[in-house]
């Protein structure tokens, strides 16, 4: 009968066995296509993560995707430019005293904006986000003494350095995420088809080209069967002609038919 493996429950025919040859062809298919997917998206995930951290990416080339650590790179450069930014902060509070009220009047326009685009990597959209900022600002040079406008002004690029930075690692980190997530599923799909669906596919095949067979070979069998039944029954019926002619020939003697007189034989009654 049938192979062995798990197997779908069909009816054994020529039209089952050519539309799972198509299902697997298609399977194979999609298999190719998941797999280069799979490849161009860890490609990816590795350059952004070259991008973020040295370290995690030579860990990534010796351990799984799902254990690499968090984001280290961007996020120990934003915590060195945060402590820079607080630090001049410090000494911008020292030099001049508590501006913040200067600074919320002499704002008028957003310096920083952020503007998102979307990068298609294999059919993943992958969120980017960019800072666009205008140099033009409010100047604070004349405030406070001992170089205080100096500071401010050293206090501010500090500030913008740490928001680029901001957005840079939300950008890294959204992109770091969702590719981990879509290799993941993209994993288990391939991991699905290549050991599941496929297999499954070749032994309904070798099922059904199985039970194809062995019904040829049951009807060659009756056909067999059939026509030796007929070469027995026409070598049946040749003998009982040769037999009935033998013995006509018996009844007559020499073999000669007798005269017969037209008188003495009665012909059966007609009746209209």
């Amino acid at each position: 009968m049938s192979g062995t493996g798990p197997r779908e429950a069909i009816f054994p025919t020529r039209m089952a066995l050519t539309n799972t040859k198509l299902r697997l062809k298609g399977a194979q298919t999609g298999h190719s296509l998941l797999a280069k997917k799979r490849d161009a998206l860890t490609t990816r995930f590795r350059s952004i993560l070259k991008k973020v951290d040295e370290d995690a990416y030579l860990m990534l080339l010796v351990t799984p995707v799902r254990t690499i650590p968090a984001i280290y790179k961007a996020k120990r450069k934003m915590g060195r430019v945060m402590q820079l930014a607080s630090f001049s902060l410090a000494e911008v509070t020292y030099a001049t005293g508590d501006i913040s009220y200067q600074v919320q009047e002499s704002v008028k326009t957003a310096s920083f904006k952020v503007k998102a685009k979307q990068d298609n990597v294999s059919g993943v959209l992958l969120p980017a986000f960019e800072v666009d900022r205008d140099p033009s600002g409010s100047d604070f040079n004349l405030t406070g003494l001992g170089r205080g406008g100096q500071q401010i002004q050293k206090s501010k690029e500090v500030y913008a350095k740490a928001v680029e930075t901001l957005v840079e690692l939300a950008s890294l980190q959204t992109a770091f995420t969702i590719l981990d997530e879509v290799i993941k599923a993209t994993n288990r799909r391939v991991n699905a088809i290549e050991h599941v669906v496929i297999p499954k596919l070749e032994n309904t095949i070798k099922y059904v080209m199985s039970e194809l067979d062995e019904m040829d070979r049951e009807e060659f069998f009756r056909l067999k069967k059939v026509q030796g039944k007929k070469k027995r029954d026409a070598a049946t019926a040749e003998a009982k002609k040769l037999q009935d002619s033998k013995a006509a020939e018996e009844d007559t003697g020499d073999g000669s038919t007798a005269p017969t007189n037209l008188l003495e034989e009665k012909d059966e009654d007609v009746i209209f």
